[in-house]
């Protein structure tokens, strides 16, 4: 195993797994109900936003050599409130305890070490070990997740769009590759590099659930999000990796507005330019490749971005030519002129991107 040196460690970013332009359409909801969780977790979102992250006490990422390739969890309860990170209510080997959010939040952040530290040799979000805290039942009805540059933060949902944030294991990892990007590429939160930023995290957050389900890429789903829903609201997802713009179509969701190709691309200032419906083109190169290549998508198609993401070659404002021609080069640095650059080439021309 190799090791790897973090990035130098910038400002953190605001990170949530649902885009605000979503929130915005159910604030304007004839349901009540709905309307007002929608602006509820809008302004949890804003103040969340604009908080300035402080390290918490207790979990400064230095480890003793012997605790080096072992995840470090801790999980905490904001009990419906949003004093973070709320009451400590499970540690690294503890007891499962009676509350199944608890659990499964643990229990995700595991999946997420176990992907990054056995298939890339990545030792935590950081490659140095660093500790992974996530707090449950945050604020009254939030419809949302996040990492903060810190630490996951899970809500309940409302129960009429949105069920517990803990359901969807790859909510958890995308989430936490938000910190991955965080601690090595460090991709500027805006415009193109934005939705790169936001893909990266979909990829490891679909290879997540894909090596903890034991999934080859051709029997995955390539949702994000799958069972978030109600069961009244028609979708699937948050978003499909294979199919962007299908993930849902709902009289009040809305329709999923994700391009799968560049002559769609949405030119818009909302969403930091654009960075949850745009990511939907790269994630569809990553699904292209993966699928052309077999297997498990964690071994090549995975392995290639994850070497893109820790090359060092990527500059923060990247756009999306530059971080295609970035895994061309990294396919051949690794496989050679073979099938794998060969898929990469092939995926990035099908969603209308160019590699030189």
């Amino acid at each position: 195993m190799t090791p790897h040196t973090p990035a130098p460690h910038r400002s953190p970013v605001f990170c949530s797994i649902v885009p605000p332009h979503l929130l915005e359409h159910l604030a304007h909801s004839d349901n009540p109900a709905v309307a007002a969780a929608a602006r509820r977790t809008l302004i949890a979102d804003a103040s969340a936003r604009t908080f300035r992250v402080l390290p918490l006490p207790g979990t400064a990422p230095t480890l003793a050599p012997a605790e080096a390739g072992r995840p470090h969890r801790t999980v905490y309860d904001c009990a419906r409130g949003t004093d973070l990170p709320g009451t400590r209510v499970r540690g690294e080997g503890d007891e499962a305890t009676g509350d199944a959010t608890v659990n499964r939040a643990y229990a995700g952040l595991g999946a997420t070490f176990d992907l990054f530290l056995n298939a890339f040799g990545h030792d935590s979000m950081d490659g140095s070990g660093l500790p992974l805290l996530a707090s449950v039942h945050y604020d009254e009805n939030y419809g949302n997740a996040f990492w903060n540059g810190e630490q996951m933060v899970f809500g309940d949902g409302d129960d009429e769009i949105f069920l517990d944030f803990t359901l969807p294991v790859d909510v958890i990892g995308h989430e936490l590759a938000h910190g991955f990007t965080q601690y090595t590429a460090n991709l500027e939160y805006f415009s193109q590099s934005g939705a790169l930023n936001e893909s990266v995290s979909d990829v490891f957050g679909s290879l997540v659930k894909q090596y903890a389900r034991g999934q080859s890429a051709d029997r995955a789903d390539w949702l994000i999000g799958e069972g978030l829903f109600h069961p009244n609201v028609e979708g699937t997802a948050l978003r499909s990796m294979k199919a962007p713009g299908t993930a849902y179509d709902d009289d009040v969701l809305g329709k999923d507005p994700q391009p799968g190709h560049m002559d769609d691309y949405v030119r818009t200032g909302r969403d930091n330019g654009g960075v949850h419906i745009n990511s939907g083109i790269p994630n569809h190169a990553f699904y292209l490749a993966a699928t052309e290549l077999g297997g498990n998508a964690w071994e090549r198609a995975g392995q290639i971005w994850y070497d893109v993401m820790t090359g060092g070659t990527l500059t923060p404002e990247a756009r999306f030519s530059e971080f295609a021609a970035a895994t061309v080069a990294a396919a051949r640095a690794r496989y050679g002129d073979g099938e794998e650059i060969q898929a990469v080439l092939k995926a990035w021309s099908a969603v209308g991107v160019p590699t030189d």
